[in-house]
C-alpha cells in the first residue's frame, strides 16, 4: 500500500513567478525542505525527460537524504508533473507529483498531489512537511522587493 496527499493554497503571486520556484535551482533549495532542513540541488534539468537530484540535511543532526526523479510533464506556468523516488533503500517505490497553477483575481490557485508515498512515512508527516514548504513557498514568491 502506498498513501497520496493533496494540498490546495492561493497565493498572492502570478502562476509565472511560482512555475520558476519548482524550475529554479536556488529557489528550490531556498523553499523546498521543511524547517530544520537545508537543501543541496545537485543537478536540474527542467524539461520533459530531464532529471533532477537534490538532498535535504536536518540541520541538527546533519543527516542527509537524498532523492531525485525525472520530469514527466511541464506546462509553462500551468502544470508540472514529476517523479520523485528517495536513494534509501528503506523507503522504496517511486512517487509522483503533479503540481496544478491555475491564475484566479487574487493570485494563483495551488494545487499539489503526490502520489505513492511509501507506507513508512506517515502521511500526516508529509502533510506537514509539504505546508512548512509552502509556507516557506509564500514567502518567497508573495514578496514584491524593489530591484
Amino acid at each position: 500500500m502506498t498513501g497520496t496527499v493533496h494540498l490546495h493554497q492561493v497565493l498572492k503571486a502570478p502562476a509565472e513567478r511560482i512555475y520558476r520556484a519548482f524550475i529554479t535551482p536556488a529557489a528550490m533549495a531556498k523553499w523546498i525542505p521543511p524547517y530544520g532542513f537545508t537543501c543541496t540541488v545537485h543537478h536540474m534539468e527542467p524539461r520533459v525527460g530531464g532529471t533532477f537530484k537534490m538532498s535535504f540535511t536536518n540541520f541538527a543532526t546533519q543527516h542527509s537524504m537524498a532523492f531525485g526523479g525525472e520530469y514527466l510533464e511541464l506546462v509553462t506556468n500551468e502544470r508540472l508533473r514529476y517523479t520523485d523516488q528517495f536513494d534509501d533503500p528503506n523507503l522504496p517505490g517511486v512517487m509522483q507529483v503533479t503540481v496544478a497553477l491555475k491564475s484566479v483575481s487574487c493570485g494563483t490557485d495551488l494545487s499539489v498531489v503526490q502520489e505513492g508515498i511509501p507506507d513508512v512515512i506517515p502521511l500526516e508527516m508529509c502533510y506537514l512537511g509539504w505546508q512548512e514548504s509552502l509556507a516557506q513557498l509564500a514567502r518567497l514568491v508573495e514578496a514584491d522587493s524593489p530591484q
